[in-house]
């Protein structure tokens, strides 16, 4: 999963590194620009200085050695000239035996030249005219203590980014985990419409999330109309065949079928199992009830008005019992858990002779939830195919009336595991297991 921050931060180094590196180049060009400009002012006036120290003598021109600087005297010391006339040359005592390449063009030369010792000369030549001949005028000095200064200051500047850059990182951390608040407060919020605390999330907040919030009040609402609707379909519905179901069976009994026993007697079968299908949907519908969908399960206010549906719905003196840890919250859909629960409790109470037990505990990676009945059960080589995808006992062998296909499907939604087992109580157990971290 990409990390929004880790992006940005990605982003943030690659933009201030790459504009901090072009600032920190471009400016020392800029820099050495102008200081090239002032050495080659500095390097025209040595050649007019060299051009006064040329004398006219008894056999010629001649140098003034009194009028050179004393730098020109000491060898390698990092300034040099050499003076060319017609016929001979003229060359500071500095360059020793050293006979760099100097510029054949007047003006400053594009590339530092090689001189003695390892060191890069900034040349400057120069043509003059006296007394009738032409002669020029090269004059050098070692560039390379200005190319150390600004390796140096390279180095400082990159010193300086990389410091300003963890700045930068630690401040622009700091301002995402602000901006971001707003995230976890919708974040906070959806928890709380997941656990039944809330219907909609606040539309309160950031501008830029406006129109998520509001699309996801209006999905909500469409869901939970959705929701409604079928709800209501469902018992619409068992309403709706009550009715005519008691009409066939009322009409299966007249007398015109007495003399055909046995169509009578399935017809009447299967009316019977119609109108406990019928009215098992609807006490489903009752059990569930009205409900904010994506509520949580609160056992302690859930479980005893279950209980008491079901005592009623089966009006015998069962022994209806239950157990879960204090202050029990399961982390799945309400509507989800008492439709579970609703339909595995009603059909053990169903098959129950005296005894129905809740137990629901809590495991390391979530909860176990197990129903105990003391009936007939089911037989150990039947119970794979209980658990096989639309099997159902109760439409294929009398006497184990277990419609666990909705069971089944809210357990693979849930991606819990279940299994069916002897119950310590004599009948069935159903061992349900569910990973906490798949609900939330």
């Amino acid at each position: 999963m990409k990390s929004i921050q880790r992006g940005l931060g990605l982003a943030l180094i690659t933009v201030v590194v790459t504009v901090s590196l072009l600032l920190l180049q471009s400016s020392l060009w800029l820099f050495e620009a102008g200081l090239r400009r002032s050495l080659e002012n500095d390097l025209r006036e040595e050649t007019e200085g060299l051009l006064t120290a040329i004398v006219r003598g008894p056999d010629g021109m001649q140098l003034d050695l009194q009028r050179l600087n004393p730098r020109y005297q000491r060898a390698f010391s990092g300034h040099y000239f050499r003076i060319e006339l017609p016929g001979y040359t003229w060359r500071s005592r500095s360059l020793w035996d050293a006979l760099p390449h100097w510029p054949d063009e007047p003006g400053l030369a594009h590339e530092l030249v090689e001189g003695p010792q390892g060191q890069s000369l900034l040349v400057y030549r120069a043509d003059y005219r006296r007394a009738g001949e032409t002669f020029s005028i090269s004059v050098a000095q070692d560039y390379t203590p200005i190319l150390d200064n600004f390796n140096q200051v390279r180095l400082w500047g990159i010193g300086l980014v990389i410091g300003a850059l963890l700045v930068i990182l630690l401040l622009q951390r700091y301002a995402v985990k602000i901006a971001l608040r707003p995230l976890e407060r919708v974040r906070r919020q959806i928890l709380q419409l997941q656990e039944g605390q809330r219907q909609h999330l606040d539309t309160q907040g950031p501008q830029e999330l406006q129109p998520l919030v509001e699309q996801i009040n209006r999905l909500l609402e469409h869901t939970e109309a959705t929701l409604q609707r079928s709800r209501n379909a469902l018992g619409n519905l068992g309403h709706a065949l009550k009715t005519p179901l008691a009409v066939l069976a009322s009409l299966s009994r007249r007398d015109e079928l007495a003399a055909h026993p046995q169509l009578q007697a399935n017809l009447l079968e299967q009316l019977e199992q119609m109108q406990q299908r019928v009215s098992r949907e609807l006490g489903r519908a009752r059990l569930a009830g009205d409900v904010l969908p994506g509520s949580h399960f609160d056992c302690d206010s859930e479980l005893p008005p279950l209980f008491d549906t079901l005592a009623m719905i089966h009006d015998r003196h069962l022994d209806l019992r239950w157990q879960a840890p204090a202050d029990c919250r399961l982390p799945w859909d309400r509507e989800d858990m008492l439709e579970l629960l609703g339909n595995l409790l009603d059909n053990a109470c169903k098959w129950a002779r005296q005894r129905v037990e809740l137990r629901i505990e809590a495991t390391p990676t979530g909860y176990c939830l197990l129903i105990d009945d003391d009936g007939p059960g089911i037989a150990e080589e039947q119970r794979a195919q209980v658990l096989e995808r639309g099997a159902r006992l109760d439409e294929e062998t009398a006497g184990h009336g277990l419609g666990l296909g909705i069971v089944r499907d809210i357990i693979v939604a849930w991606r819990g595991e279940w299994t069916l087992q002897d119950s310590p109580a004599g009948g069935l157990r159903v061992n349900i297991r569910l990973p906490v971290e798949q609900a939330r």
